[in-house]
């Protein structure tokens, strides 16, 4: 069973009370199939230690090592998915869709 969206920010939130590096992911856009809806929350503290889910398989250890620079840099940024003949061997939905994720620090 995954984590609410409420479970994920409330664990967001009680990770820094704990002095832990946060970065919050969150599927801001979507096409075709995607495995997980606009508005989807992932969470990760600077050791890797995540909840929640913008994806699956591939896609979320890849949003996890960014979401760990992001950390890192302060500076957010988006990540794009999909499946494409370019990016075949990288990570990518197996769906057919698309998906784009926002990663931020929350300080």
């Amino acid at each position: 069973m995954l984590s609410t969206d409420t479970d994920i920010l409330a664990a967001a939130s009680a990770w820094r009370r704990d002095g832990r590096a946060v970065a919050l992911a969150t599927v801001i856009e979507t096409w075709g199939s995607a495995p997980r809806p606009i508005g989807s929350h992932l969470v990760v503290d600077a050791d890797g230690n995540f909840l929640g889910s913008v994806s699956g398989g591939c896609v979320e250890g890849s949003v996890i090592t960014e979401a760990i620079e992001v950390i890192d840099a302060g500076s957010p940024r988006i990540l794009e998915f999909g499946v494409a003949d370019e990016t075949a061997w990288r990570a990518g939905l197996s769906c057919g869709g698309r998906i784009r994720v926002f990663v931020e620090r929350i300080d």
